[in-house]
């Protein structure tokens, strides 16, 4: 699986994570977003209002007929072959998916490294890690 740590730097969560959503449905994938309750409502708005010209198909109730599902609990009710670990707290649930996101600030960046670390080794994780520049273009990094 393939395991993607976006460090936010220079934009927020609510504006990166619709970037990628989109990138997902576009493909014809379907994704679960995994955050605390307070966070999944702020996301839930912004992802009816992040860009004038778009609409991306999410929602809480109805989980199978969501695209785009919000939930505090890390199960594919949706049947998403991928997981936006939103809140910076890994879930090894996670790695039951063929793609993980897992978004994280500067004030969970320890816990980030513990987990780049314990991915690092496994056989069965591809880590990726990606920063902004200075520009807010994403970069991978080593």
């Amino acid at each position: 699986m393939i395991l993607d740590f976006y460090h936010l730097t220079a934009s927020p969560l609510e504006r990166v994570l619709p970037a990628v959503a989109e990138k997902v449905l576009a493909g014809g994938g379907r994704l679960l977003v995994v955050a605390e309750a307070g966070l999944l409502r702020r996301l839930d708005e912004q992802l009816w209002s992040y860009a004038p010209d778009s609409f991306l198909p999410h929602g809480r109730e109805s989980p199978e007929a969501q695209p785009i599902l919000l939930s505090e609990v890390p199960a594919a009710a949706n049947g998403a072959a991928n997981i936006a670990v939103a809140d910076g707290e890994w879930r090894d649930e996670a790695l039951g998916f063929e793609r993980a996101f897992f978004f994280f600030d500067g004030s969970r960046l320890d816990g980030a490294r513990n987990v780049w670390r314990a991915m690092k080794g496994r056989s069965d994780v591809q880590p990726r890690y990606w920063k902004q520049d200075e520009r807010g273009r994403w970069l991978q990094g080593p």
